[in-house]
């Protein structure tokens, strides 16, 4: 199994390495690119673009373990968010669908996909859109919001949830890319 997944890595680094153009330090799973920030949590870490600010414990949801966010003409434009031991599950299925269950009502569950997230046996990502609702802070209501969660369990088989929210057009996908490849499940 591991020599199965050190050379998916290795795959997937050759693959990054030859869409970038070149070598460097910010391709392949689990690795950060330069000027980037990094949510650490004690089940995983993930990465977010300059930009964001991270959140401390009092500005965060207290669901959160972690958070950052990238505001615009002082509203939030993106919000990178961690959870941990969120459900009960046994399988990065099960997580998955917990953390579906906690998109807003209303949304569009666009698909549901195995991702490849360094340190995790197994994870899936969540693809979602929905109309912001002009509260808390965030884009005006109607604004299309685009956004992804990342679930599965880590190394002590307790579920997480990484959530990507970013009103359209603000997060480019290169960069949601580079933080799905930025995360580290520990």
């Amino acid at each position: 199994m591991k020599t199965r997944r050190a050379c998916l890595a290795a795959a997937l680094l050759t693959t990054a390495l030859a869409l970038t153009g070149c070598g460097g330090t910010d391709s392949g799973a689990g690795s950060v690119p330069d000027g980037w920030g990094t949510l650490k949590t004690k089940g995983v870490d993930v990465s977010y673009p300059k930009g964001y600010e991270e959140q401390g414990a009092a500005e965060r949801g207290r669901h959160n373990a972690a958070a950052a966010v990238r505001t615009e003409g002082g509203r939030k434009v993106s919000v990178i968010t961690v959870q941990l031991a969120f459900t009960e599950a046994n399988s990065a299925e099960q997580a998955a669908i917990a953390a579906e269950a906690g998109i807003q009502l209303g949304a569009k569950v666009e698909g549901q996909q195995d991702v490849e997230l360094a340190g995790a046996d197994g994870a899936k990502r969540i693809d979602f859109s929905f109309k912001a609702t002009g509260e808390d802070g965030g884009p005006a209501a109607g604004t299309p919001v685009e956004g992804v969660i990342l679930a599965g369990l880590d190394s002590a088989d307790s579920a997480f949830a990484i959530r990507i929210d970013a009103q359209r057009g603000s997060l480019p996908d290169a960069d949601l890319d580079r933080i799905i490849d930025s995360v580290e499940v520990h």
